[in-house]
């Protein structure tokens, strides 16, 4: 049973990764784009780059990019539960 809840986790745990990964990536790109459009519609002075890089920047200490983690988070935190529930 030990087992089989084991190879459950890593199963798991990679098919979390690869969510993670590909919702991280998604996130990112949209946050991109918006900062392209942004800067062609409205700033349209100054370097490009440079207005995107910052952006970005400004982006991995976003709330939005901290509660992607949630997707690794919420999953183990219910099958955690559930296991607890199931041995008491």
């Amino acid at each position: 049973m030990i087992f089989q809840i084991a190879r459950l986790m890593v199963l798991g745990f990679v098919v979390l990764t690869v969510v993670y990964v590909v919702v991280s990536l998604y996130s990112r790109s949209v946050r991109r784009e918006k900062l392209e459009k942004e800067f062609d519609e409205e700033v349209q002075t100054g370097d490009r780059d440079a207005f995107i890089e910052a952006g970005m920047a400004a982006y991995q200490g976003s709330l939005r990019r901290k509660l992607i983690w949630g997707v690794y988070i919420i999953p183990l935190l219910v099958l955690l539960a559930l296991l607890l529930a199931n041995f008491l």
